[in-house]
C-alpha cells in the first residue's frame, strides 16, 4: 500500500481537501444556523460533518483502492439554509437529519432505491437543485446592496481567484474575507462576549421526529444528496477508469451519516469536484496509486474538524450578509450548471420551471415544504408532456 504513496498525490489531496471545506464551510454553517441552531450546536454539527468526510475519505479509498473522494453534502446544507426552520426548532431538524441518513444506508442495502432516485428525470433533479441554490446565490447580491464596502473585496478577490484558476475562487475570497473582518469590521462589541470553543459538545441533540420533517427536510435533502453529490460523484470516478461497487460506498457514508447526524451533522456522501481533482493525471500517473490523493484529503479534513470552534467563532463576528454573501458565491458554478441542464431539453420546459420555482418559492403546503411539492409538480407535468408529445409524434 505505502508503495503506491507519490508526491502528486499527496499534493493534490492537500489541494483538493483546502479547496472543499474553504468552498462550503460558510454553506454548512448557514444551513445549520437558519435550522436553528445555537453558536455551539454550529460548532458541534460542523465538527461532526467534517470528522465524518475525514473518517470515510481515509476508510473508502483504502479498502476499495480507488478515489472514492467524500464530502458533505453542499446542496443539502444549502438547501437548509434556504429552507424556513420548523417548529421544533433545531431539535425536530436532527430528526430529519436522521431521517435522510436513515434513508441513504436503507438505499445501500436495496439498490431499487437508488434506481428510483436515478429514475427521477434529469430536468426535474436539476430544476430542484437549482431552486434549492437559488435564494442563497442571492445572497452576494443583497449583500452588495447593503454592505457594498465588505462584499466588493470579497468578489474581487473571487473574480482573481477565478482568472487565475477555477478552483482558486473560493480560497482568494475567504482569505478576503478574513482581511476585511481583521481590518473592515469592528468586531470589539462582538468579541468581548464571544468566547472561542476549541473542542465541541460531544452531546447529541436530543432529536424530535415528525411526519412533516420527514417530507420537508428529509426527503428533499436526501433527493439533493443522491442526485447532487452521489450519482455525479460516482460518474466522475467511472469517466475516469475505476470500477465503482456503488452500493458499499452508498452503505458506508451512509451509516458515518447515521451516527454523526444525533450531533446536528448533515450527511457525508461522494464527492465530484474534489474527485475529479484526485482521479486525473494531475494526482499521479499510475491511476492504481491515486487513491492515496484522497486519504491524505481524510488526514487533513480530521485536522480541519478541531478548527470548527475558531471557524465558528469569525462567522459569528463577522455580519451575517457577509457570511452568506461568502456561501452564495460558493454555489454559483452549481447553480449555473443546475439550470443549464434543467433547461437543456427544448421540449421539456414547463416541468422543469415549475419545479424551479416552487422550489425556490419558501412556500409550504400542509407544513411540507415547496421542495417536495416542487417534484411532485415537476413530475407530473413531465409525464403528462411526454405523453403528449409522444401522442403528436404518432
Amino acid at each position: 500500500m505505502l508503495r503506491a504513496f507519490t508526491f502528486p498525490a499527496f499534493s493534490m489531496g492537500l489541494l483538493a481537501a483546502f479547496v472543499g471545506y474553504s468552498a462550503s464551510f460558510a454553506i454548512v454553517l448557514a444551513g445549520l444556523t437558519a435550522m436553528g441552531a445555537s453558536s455551539a450546536e454550529a460548532t458541534t454539527g460542523l465538527f461532526f460533518a467534517t470528522i465524518g468526510m475525514g473518517i470515510c475519505s481515509i476508510w473508502l479509498p483504502a479498502v476499495t483502492r480507488i478515489p472514492a473522494a467524500v464530502a458533505w453534502s453542499t446542496p443539502g446544507a444549502a438547501f437548509l439554509a434556504a429552507t424556513a426552520s420548523l417548529p421544533g426548532g433545531f431539535a425536530e431538524a436532527v430528526g430529519a437529519l436522521i431521517y435522510c441518513a436513515g434513508l441513504i444506508v436503507l438505499t445501500g442495502f436495496i439498490p431499487a432505491l437508488g434506481r428510483i432516485v436515478a429514475a427521477i428525470p434529469k430536468p426535474i433533479a436539476n430544476g430542484l437543485l437549482a431552486g434549492v441554490l437559488l435564494k442563497l446565490c442571492l445572497a452576494p447580491a443583497l449583500a452588495l446592496g447593503s454592505i457594498p464596502a465588505l462584499v466588493v473585496p470579497v468578489l474581487l478577490a473571487w473574480l482573481a481567484g477565478l482568472m487565475w484558476n477555477r478552483l482558486a475562487a473560493m480560497p482568494f475570497a475567504v482569505l478576503a474575507f478574513i482581511v476585511v473582518l481583521v481590518f473592515a469590521v469592528d468586531t470589539s462589541g462582538a468579541a468581548e462576549q464571544t468566547q472561542i470553543v476549541w473542542l465541541p459538545a460531544f452531546t447529541p441533540t436530543l432529536p424530535v421526529f415528525t411526519l412533516s420533517s420527514f417530507f420537508s427536510i428529509a426527503l428533499p435533502l436526501y433527493l439533493v444528496t443522491m442526485a447532487g453529490q452521489n450519482i455525479p460523484g460516482f460518474a466522475v470516478l467511472e469517466l475516469n477508469g475505476y470500477r465503482v461497487d456503488r452500493q458499499p460506498l452508498i452503505r458506508n457514508t451512509g451509516l458515518v451519516s447515521l451516527i454523526c447526524a444525533p450531533f446536528g451533522s448533515i450527511p457525508v456522501n461522494m464527492s465530484a469536484i474534489t474527485a475529479a481533482m484526485m482521479a486525473g493525471e494531475d494526482a499521479g500517473r499510475d491511476p492504481a496509486g491515486r487513491y492515496w490523493a484522497a486519504i491524505t484529503s481524510g488526514v487533513v479534513y480530521v485536522g480541519l474538524a478541531f478548527a470548527a470552534g475558531l471557524v465558528t467563532t469569525l462567522a459569528a463576528l463577522a455580519p451575517l450578509a457577509l457570511i452568506t454573501a461568502v456561501a452564495g458565491l460558493a454555489l454559483v458554478p452549481a447553480l449555473v450548471g443546475a439550470i443549464s441542464s434543467a433547461f437543456s431539453d427544448r421540449d421539456q420546459l414547463e416541468a422543469p420551471a415549475l419545479t424551479f420555482l416552487i422550489a425556490a418559492s419558501g412556500m409550504t403546503l400542509w407544513g411540507i415544504s415547496g421542495a417536495f411539492w416542487g417534484v411532485v409538480v415537476g413530475a407530473v407535468v413531465f409525464l403528462c408532456k411526454s405523453r403528449a408529445n409522444g401522442s403528436s409524434a404518432g
